[in-house]
This record gives C-alpha cells, sequence and structure tokens, in this order.
C-alpha cells in the first residue's frame, strides 16, 4: 500500500533538521545531496533551499543547486518555492500544495511540500498526492522498483 502522506515528508523533515543539529550544516548539505543517502527513499527525498529560494542541496537533481527557484512557477502559474519561502520566514513551518511533473508518467500531478527552517536554510520534502496513483499506479511502481 502506498503511504506517502503529510506524516511521512513532515517525518523525513524532521530527521533531517535532528541531523544538521548533531552534525552541521556542511554534513547536512552533503548528506542531502547524496542520491543514495539517508535521506532517500522511493520517490521521497529531502532537499535544501536558502532564505532566498536558492537550492542548497538536491539528491536527484544537482543541476538545480545554485539556482534561484524563488520565481518559479507551477503549471497553474502559482509560485509556489516564493510561498515556501514566505511560509518559512513567518511562521517557521508549514505545507504547499502545488503541480508538478511526474517523473515516469510526465503528467503534471497534485504534489505536496513540508517544510521547515533551521538557521539559514530551508528543509523540505515533498509527494505526490493520493488520488493520483490509482490512475499512474503502474508507473509509480517502476518508479521505485
Amino acid at each position: 500500500m502506498i503511504t506517502d502522506s503529510r506524516e511521512d515528508v513532515k517525518d523525513r523533515v524532521k530527521k533531517a533538521i535532528a541531523f544538521f543539529e548533531a552534525g552541521g550544516k556542511a554534513a547536512t548539505l552533503a548528506e542531502l545531496m547524496n542520491p543514495r543517502g539517508q535521506f532517500v527513499q522511493r520517490q521521497l527525498y529531502v532537499f535544501a533551499l536558502s532564505s532566498e529560494g536558492i537550492m542548497l542541496a538536491h539528491p536527484i537533481h544537482k543541476e538545480f543547486v545554485g539556482k534561484n527557484f524563488l520565481e518559479l512557477k507551477d503549471g497553474d502559474g502559482k509560485i509556489f518555492i516564493q510561498e515556501v519561502v514566505n511560509g518559512a520566514r513567518s511562521k517557521g513551518s508549514g505545507f504547499v500544495d502545488y503541480k508538478w511533473q511526474h517523473p515516469i508518467s510526465k503528467q503534471e500531478l497534485s504534489k505536496t511540500i513540508y517544510f521547515e527552517k533551521v538557521d539559514d536554510i530551508i528543509i523540505c520534502s515533498g509527494f505526490y498526492s493520493m488520488e493520483d496513483y490509482p490512475k499512474h499506479f503502474f508507473d509509480y511502481l517502476r518508479f521505485v522498483g
């Protein structure tokens, strides 16, 4: 059964924050860059942004690192990274819903990201909506298999 949920991504972010608090920023960013690291499982992974929207670490798309995503829009025109950054500044943590292309089906699906600010970085993890899985279940299995 597919269990990716708000609790799963929140738990992953909390574990990354514990790692950060124990090992520091440099070690955490290095581990978040590792595609086979402890913060990558199935389609779930943890990444980090600066408080200005610059990608600091991403285990799947290393080419994103150093790029500013503050004005990045989803398929509906929502500037969702800006919403993450603003939420991190004002509340410290939260969830943002947006649309994103599924890596296997290439269809735009609903996705939810959880973020939490720690020191000067924002640690994030997201998942595709459960209601989209029945339509794309075999794509999902190929992705995680």
